[in-house]
């Protein structure tokens, strides 16, 4: 199988990985009115998809001769069962954090989410493998968290400025704008299963059965594929927002809206097999899965750029609301470049 031998392409992996988790979403803006349990459904395929792909070619190449099938045949069950599992969370998580999207917009579900995922997942991770400076690492994670909470204010002030004026123009009968917790809650949810998966497939690639990074990739995307059909039938049937869906509505989506559904999970799950990899390098190369996850939640401030330059999410902000989006794009800049630098300074 083909693994990074230097620091530098494993970095190059897990930035790609950053691209690639914070671009994915944009498939789902662009289908439109398609709703996201319907989208799901071709979101799970393009990631079954991108991992058999990617099994068979770059998981079956290389110098060392280990295919993909030899992998997958010598690994221990439990160490499946942990990948699988990995999978499953994850699409819980996943599939809440659209769900928080959908009732309460990016403001709520993006900072609290994917911030709580990061400190859990950061902690959990180094304590499973711990690679890199610490001091480094933890004083990155903490200023992409402080970076995380500039961004949830500014949406919050917009949101506000935004009930305010339709209070003003009698819009709605509330002369008090209140702020829903139900979306605050699913986010918490999703925060708290997201960064539960990614320890889940370091286990699952630990010990002398353990799968290595396109065998753990394939049976976490296979646990993606599997699940997505349990948890939309509470989600059809329970919608977190709008009326009960029908799962023959799938049938009367457009082929654009299909594509877009497996060109979504196509991006989502070339930047997980970018990271897993990157995880996986040797130890020489001093890129763990405490660095190759933060730098991954990274997508976060790639999510934020989609979101301010070319979807104007931030567009009537005064100066208030813009200044805490500047200094979040400080923040986020500074604590990736310490989580980068921590395996080179632990080399010396």
């Amino acid at each position: 199988m083909m693994l990074p031998d230097t620091y530098t392409s494993a970095l190059l992996l897990a930035l790609l990985t950053m691209l690639c988790w914070g671009s994915w979403a944009n498939t789902l803006k662009l289908a439109g009115n398609w709703r996201f349990e319907l989208f799901y459904f071709d979101y799970a395929l393009g990631v079954l998809l991108a991992a058999v792909v990617a099994a068979f070619t770059f998981g079956s190449l290389g110098w060392d001769g280990f295919l993909f099938l030899d992998d997958l045949m010598r690994a221990g069950r439990r160490n499946i069962a942990y990948g699988f599992l990995g999978g499953v969370v994850f699409n819980l998580a996943n599939m809440l954090l659209v769900g928080a999207i959908a009732v309460a917009g990016m403001a709520v579900a993006f900072p609290v989410a994917i911030g709580l995922a990061l400190i859990i997942g950061v902690i959990w991770n180094y304590a499973l493998n711990p690679q890199g400076d610490p001091q480094l690492l933890f004083g990155g994670a903490a200023l992409v968290l402080a970076a995380i909470i500039l961004d949830a204010l500014a949406y919050r002030a917009l949101s506000l400025r935004k009930e305010h004026e339709r209070i003003k123009a009698g819009l709605t009968k509330s002369l008090q704008p209140k702020a829903s917790m139900k979306g605050v809650i699913l986010s918490l949810a999703s925060g708290v299963l997201m960064g539960s998966f990614y320890p889940l497939v370091e286990m699952g690639k630990q010990g002398e059965m353990g799968l290595g990074p396109y065998a753990i990739a394939f049976v976490f995307a296979v646990g993606v594929f599997v699940s997505t059909f349990v948890f939309n039938l509470y989600f059809m049937n329970l919608p977190i927002q709008g009326q009960p869906v029908d799962p023959l509505d799938y049938l009367r989506g457009t082929r654009r809206q299909h594509l877009l559904g497996i060109a979504g999970g196509l991006i989502w799950a070339t930047g997980t097999i970018a990271n897993f990899v990157a995880a996986s390098a040797p130890p020489e190369v001093q890129v763990g899965p405490a660095i190759s996850y933060a730098l991954g939640q990274g997508g976060t401030l790639i999510a934020a750029l989609w979101g301010v330059l070319v979807w104007k999410e931030f567009a009537g902000a005064d100066f208030k609301i813009k200044t805490l989006l500047a200094f979040m794009f400080v923040l986020f800049v500074a604590g990736l470049a310490m989580i980068s630098a921590a395996p080179l300074y632990a080399r010396t």
